[in-house]
């Protein structure tokens, strides 16, 4: 193979949005996904998440999302609020909403103690504890790009699920 072919393009890189209230982790996120050849959006919160989901042109194919989004400031609640500040779960479920082919993964410093406090069940979708080493980063998003996209019944917290051989959860 010359060099030259080499160098040339092949598919675009994959599109992933990472949210997190913790400007290190985007950054170290971002880093280490790049160096993966991916293509990186970031977010530091789940109104701004939104405002990508709709705005952004181009294919977005992952959310990595944090569980725990405060909300940065102070807000006056309005059920008109097109980008409202809400948990990474409920930004995953309203990102389905705008972007169907979307993929999540939750991540968590406290996975068990976070799944628990909003009502999520291991099993919902694909969880990255933190700390993470790079490997596992990058490993976990490239099996979930590999799955069909979530159905927002089947991501949305309280519904019992079972596992299936093969298949993984299903209704």
């Amino acid at each position: 193979m010359s060099r030259q072919q080499d160098l040339t393009p092949h598919a675009s890189p994959q599109t992933i949005l990472v949210v997190d209230d913790e400007p290190i982790i985007t950054t170290l996120c971002m880093t280490i996904l790049q160096q993966a050849g991916f293509s990186v959006l970031v977010a530091d919160g789940s109104s701004e998440a939104l405002k990508i989901c709709t705005q952004h042109e181009g294919p977005i194919d992952l959310l990595l999302t944090d569980i725990i989004l405060p909300p940065p400031g102070f807000q006056l609640a309005s059920s008109s609020n097109q980008f409202p500040h809400v948990h990474g779960h409920e930004l995953a479920v309203r990102a389905l909403h705008i972007r169907k082919d979307l993929r999540v993964i939750l991540m968590s410093g406290n996975i068990d103690s976070d799944l628990a406090g909003y009502g999520i069940r291991r099993g919902d979708a694909p969880f990255l504890p933190k700390p993470f080493e790079s490997q596992a980063l990058v490993a976990l998003v490239r099996q979930t790009l590999q799955t069909p996209p979530p159905s927002i019944e089947n991501l949305s917290a309280g519904k019992p699920k079972t596992p299936t051989v093969g298949d993984g959860w299903v209704d």
